[in-house]
C-alpha cells in the first residue's frame, strides 16, 4: 500500500474514532440524566453543550493517565490557567477543548504535508512544524484572553470609580462594580472583595497575589486595601483613592493599546515565516519541471544542506518571534513551579561532574559575566544549570551532524547510482523518448555498478575493459553499440571514483563539532537578545513604579518597606533585586538599598533608590517624591517617546524575523540551483565541445 493512502486511511480512521467516542459521551451523559431523576437536571444534560461538557471532562480524566498525552494538557492547562484559576470545572473542560483543536490541526498539517511529500525525514519535519504551530495557536489564543480581561478591568474600575462616589467605601464600591461585571473579571471582584473584608485583609491578600493572573489586579487590590486601612485623602486634589483608580486606569489603557499595536505591527508574521515549509515541495517540482538538471542539486549533499539550513532558519525565526511577543509576566509567574529536566539530570553525579568542569572559575571575569547576564534577563536557573544545558545541547548537535554527513552520504551514493547521463535535459520538460534512453541508461549502470566485475579487485584498466565488453553485449542490439559502450565505461568509472570518495572523511568531525559549538552558544546568544529586548521595558517599569508611588506618598503613615513590597508585587523585571532587597531590609535597611541600587543597572531605577534611602532615615516620603508632581507631564511625553521607539524596534526586528525564511526560500531553492545548473550546463558544454 502507498504511504499516501495510508495517510487517508489514518486521518479517516481517526475521524470516525472521534465520532465513535463523542456517539459514547452523549449516550453516558443521557443514562446520568436519566439515572439523576431530577427533569432539570435531565433537560441541561441532555442538551448538546451539557453532553459536550460531559465528554471533555471524561476526556480530561482519560488523558490525564496517559503519560504523553499528559504532558501536553498540562502544558495546555498551565497556559489557561491564567484566565480559569478558580473555576476547576471550567479549566478542564477548557484546557481539554483546546488539546483536541490543536490535535485535530496538528493532524492536518501532518496529512497535508505528508501527502505534499511523503517520506521520513519530511514526516519528522512536518512533527516539528505542527508543534510549533501548536504553540503559536495556544499564545494566541491566551494572549487574546488577556486582553479581554484587562479590557474587563476597565469597566471594573469605571465601576468602582461612580460607586465610591456615591457612598465612599472601598469594599462596597468593589462589591458592586463586580456584580455588574462580566466574567471573568467578575470572579476576581468577588475574589478581592471577599479579602478586603476579611478578618485578616493582608494575609487574605496575599493568597490572592499568589493567584492573581496580572499585576494591574495586585495593584488595585493593594490600593484598594491601602486606603481602607489608612483611609482616604483629600489634601484639596480630591480623593486619593480616585486619583488612584486614575492613574491605574491609565497604566492599562496603555498596556492594552501596547499590547494591540505590537500584535497588529507582528501580526501573521509567524506564520509567514512557517509558509516556506508548506512551498518547499511545490517550488521544487517547478524547478525540475522547468529546468531538470536542478533536479541532481536538490538531491545532492548541497541540496539536502540547503534544506536542512532552511528548516533550521524557520524554526529559529520562529522561536525568536515568540521571544519578542512574548509577555514576561506569564514567565515571572510561573519560573518557579516547574521543575526542568536539567535539573533532574543535575541530581545525578556524572552530568554533575561535567558541568562543573565546564563553569567559569569563581572571580573570573567570565563567571561575573555570565551571573550578570542571567541576572538582568531574570533567568529561573543557575549557572551550573545553565552551563550543563549549553553542554548537553553541545552533544545533541555535534551527534546530530555526525549522523546528518553518514545520512548524506547514504543518499549521495544512492543518487550517484541513480542518476541519468549528463546531457539529456537542460531546459523544459524530458521527451517520452529521452526519458526512456535515461531510464534505460540508468538500468544498465545499476546492473554493471553491482556485477561480480565491478566488485571484483582490478585496476582500473581491466575494469574499463570488462565494463566495455558487457556494455557492447547489452547494447548490441542498438546502432553504434561501441560508442555507447564507451560512454557507458566513462560514465560508469566516474561514478565509481564518485562513489569511492562517500565516506566519512576526517574534517567532517571538526564540522560537526562546529556545529555543536554553535548550539553550546545558542542558549548564550538568546540570553542576549532577551537583554536586548527586556532593555526596551525596564525603562517602562520604573516608570509605572513612578505613578503609583506618586499615590502611595500621600498616605502618611506609608513606610519605605511598604513602597518596597508594594514594588515587589508589582514587578516583572525588577522582581528578583527587589525580593533580595526585602530579605535583607530587616538586618539592615540601607545596607540592602545601596545593594538593590548596585543590582539595578538602570539609571532612572537607580535615581528611584537613592530617593527610597533618603526616605528612610532623613526625611519624609512626601519630601523625598516631592518632584514627582512636576514631573508627571514630562515624564509622560518621555514614556510615549519610548514606548513609540520600542515599538519600532520590535516592529523592525519582526520583519527581519519574519520574512528570513521566505527570503531564504527564495535564494536557496531557486537562486542556488538555478546558478549552480548554469555552471554545471557550461561544464557539459565543454565537454561536447572537447569530443567534437
Amino acid at each position: 500500500m502507498e504511504l499516501r493512502a495510508l495517510l487517508w486511511l489514518t486521518a479517516g480512521g481517526s475521524l470516525v474514532l472521534f465520532l465513535l467516542l463523542m456517539m459514547l459521551g452523549r449516550r453516558k451523559g443521557r443514562m446520568e440524566a436519566v439515572t439523576a431523576g431530577s427533569s432539570e437536571e435531565m433537560q441541561s444534560q441532555a442538551g448538546y453543550k451539557g453532553l459536550w461538557q460531559q465528554f471533555l471532562l471524561r476526556s480530561y480524566s482519560l488523558a490525564v493517565r496517559t503519560a504523553w498525552i499528559r504532558y501536553l494538557l498540562m502544558k495546555v492547562r498551565s497556559r489557561m490557567s491564567v484566565m480559569q484559576m478558580y473555576e476547576e470545572r471550567t479549566l478542564r473542560i477548557q484546557s481539554m477543548q483546546m488539546l483536541y483543536a490543536l490535535a485535530g490541526i496538528n493532524a492536518a498539517t501532518l496529512v497535508g504535508l505528508l501527502v505534499m511529500n511523503p517520506g521520513v525525514i519530511f514526516a519528522l519535519t512536518s512533527i516539528i512544524v505542527g508543534a510549533v504551530i501548536q504553540g503559536l495557536l495556544l499564545e494566541l489564543k491566551v494572549n487574546r484572553m488577556e486582553v479581554m480581561l484587562l479590557e474587563g478591568m476597565l469597566s471594573l474600575l469605571s465601576g468602582v470609580r461612580h460607586a465610591y462616589q456615591r457612598h465612599g467605601m472601598a469594599a462596597d464600591a468593589v462589591e458592586e462594580a463586580g456584580e455588574d461585571a462580566a466574567e471573568p473579571i467578575r470572579r476576581h471582584a468577588r475574589f478581592i472583595h471577599d479579602a478586603l473584608t476579611d478578618s485578616k485583609p493582608a494575609e487574605a491578600l496575599e493568597h490572592y497575589y499568589e493567584t492573581a493572573p496580572n499585576r494591574f489586579l495586585k495593584a488595585f487590590a493593594g490600593i484598594s486595601q491601602l486606603i481602607m486601612e489608612f483611609g482616604d485623602q483629600n489634601k484639596g486634589k480630591g480623593s486619593l483613592y480616585l486619583r488612584g483608580l486614575g492613574n491605574l486606569t491609565g497604566e492599562i489603557q496603555l498596556d492594552v493599546l501596547r499590547r494591540k499595536r505590537l500584535d497588529y505591527l507582528l501580526k501573521g508574521l509567524s506564520f509567514i515565516a512557517l509558509l516556506p515549509v508548506f512551498f518547499t515541495r511545490l517550488v521544487e517540482r517547478w524547478a525540475i519541471s522547468s529546468f531538470p538538471l536542478t533536479e541532481q542539486f536538490y538531491l545532492s549533499k548541497p541540496g539536502l544542506l540547503v534544506k536542512a539550513g532552511l528548516l533550521l532558519i524557520v524554526l529559529m525565526s520562529t522561536l525568536l518571534l515568540q521571544k519578542l511577543k512574548g509577555e514576561e509576566e506569564y514567565a515571572a509567574r510561573h519560573r518557579e513551579d516547574k521543575l526542568n529536566w536539567e535539573t533532574k539530570l543535575y541530581r545525578l553525579r556524572g552530568f554533575r561532574k561535567v558541568a562543573l568542569c565546564f563553569i567559569p572559575l569563581p572571580g573570573s571575569r567570565a563567571r561575573v559575566h555570565l551571573q550578570q547576564l542571567l541576572k538582568d534577563t531574570n533567568h529561573s536557573q543557575s549557572l551550573e544549570l545553565f552551563q550543563l544545558r549549553r553542554i548537553l545541547l553541545f552533544i545533541l548537535c555535534t551527534t546530530l551532524a555526525v549522523g546528518g554527513a553518514f545520512s548524506m552520504h547514504w543518499k549521495s551514493k544512492q543518487w550517484i547510482e541513480n542518476e541519468p547521463p549528463a546531457g539529456y535535459t537542460f531546459f523544459g520538460s524530458l521527451s517520452s523518448q529521452d526519458r526512456e534512453a535515461a531510464e534505460r541508461a540508468v538500468a544498465m549502470d545499476k546492473q554493471l555498478l553491482h556485477s561480480s566485475a565491478v566488485r571484483s579487485e582490478m585496476d582500473r584498466e581491466q575494469l574499463k575493459a570488462e565494463i566495455m565488453r558487457t556494455a557492447i553485449e547489452r547494447s548490441h542490439k542498438r546502432s553504434a553499440p561501441e560508442l555507447e559502450a564507451e560512454a557507458a565505461s566513462a560514465r560508469i568509472i566516474d561514478k565509481l571514483n564518485r562513489l569511492d570518495r562517500e565516506y566519512f572523511k576526517w574534517w567532517e568531525l571538526p564540522a560537526a563539532a562546529g556545529i555543536g559549538m554553535a548550539g553550546y552558544y545558542m542558549p548564550y546568544l538568546m540570553l542576549l537578545l532577551k537583554r536586548r529586548i527586556r532593555m526596551m521595558d525596564r525603562k517602562n517599569e520604573v516608570y509605572q513604579f513612578q505613578t503609583m508611588i506618586y499615590i502611595l506618598r500621600e498616605l502618611d503613615r506609608i513606610s519605605v518597606e511598604e513602597i518596597l513590597e508594594w514594588m515587589y508585587s508589582y514587578a516583572v523585571i525588577f522582581r528578583q533585586p527587589l525580593q533580595k532587597c526585602l530579605l535583607h531590609f530587616s538586618h539592615g535597611s540601607e545596607a540592602a538599598l545601596l545593594e538593590l541600587k548596585e543590582e539595578a543597572g538602570l539609571e532612572e531605577f537607580r535615581q528611584l533608590v537613592d530617593k527610597l534611602i533618603l526616605a528612610n532615615e532623613k526625611i519624609t516620603i512626601h519630601a523625598a517624591f516631592d518632584d514627582l508632581e512636576s514631573d508627571m507631564s514630562f515624564q509622560f511625553e518621555q514614556r510615549r517617546l519610548h514606548f513609540e521607539k520600542s515599538l519600532d524596534t520590535k516592529a523592525e526586528l519582526g520583519r527581519i524575523f519574519g520574512f528570513a525564511p521566505m527570503y531564504s526560500l527564495i535564494f536557496g531553492y531557486l537562486v542556488i540551483p538555478l546558478i549552480w545548473m548554469s555552471f554545471r550546463q557550461m561544464d557539459i558544454y565543454f565537454e561536447q565541445i572537447q569530443h567534437l
